[in-house]
């Protein structure tokens, strides 16, 4: 059985030179910092982050929340304007010898990722309040079995969901 963990960056300032370069507000880093410490226990073997500021800053700040090792990441230019599929097709090349794998994006991409990932068959509270929305720093855990390479639609549980606000 394979984990994997989907999330939206944490709340980012309204502007910066470029959207690319926003960067997380006070809130932002303390509710990426509470994500991680929901998060302590999941130990992950890869991390798929996009390369914008505020998903780099969310990473590192559920990282040390967690207790994980910052170093864990790949930081991907392509996941800041990838389509949902394209999301997908990044996860699915994915080293077969990873267990458990924590991606970091934006919306609307991870929101339908999450959507469409969902068989409906997990934990029902974590899919009803999956169902409420996914908003920033919301973090959508699945367990999946299978091989990386054939991750599809409905083919994932969410097992926990939860919204960090610190």
């Amino acid at each position: 059985m394979r984990t994997l963990v989907i999330m939206r960056h944490a709340k980012a300032e309204a502007s910066a030179p470029s959207d690319f370069d926003r960067q997380l507000t006070d809130r932002g880093h303390a509710d990426a910092h509470e994500a991680g410490s929901w998060l302590a226990g999941v130990e992950p073997d890869y991390a798929l982050v996009s390369a914008a500021v505020r998903t780099v800053q969310t990473w590192e700040d559920v990282a040390v929340g967690a207790g994980w090792d910052l170093g864990l990441a790949e930081y991907d230019d392509g996941l800041y304007v990838a389509s949902t599929e394209a999301a997908l097709d990044q996860i699915r090349t994915t080293d077969p010898g990873v267990g458990v794998l924590v991606v970091i994006g934006h919306n609307p991409t991870v929101a339908n990722l999450v959507a469409l990932l969902d068989d409906g068959a997990g934990e029902e509270e974590a899919g009803n309040d999956l169902a409420a929305g996914f908003p920033t720093s919301a973090v959508a855990v699945f367990a999946y079995d299978g091989e990386w390479a054939d991750l599809d639609e409905a083919a994932a549980s969410v097992i926990r969901f939860h919204v960090g606000r610190g």
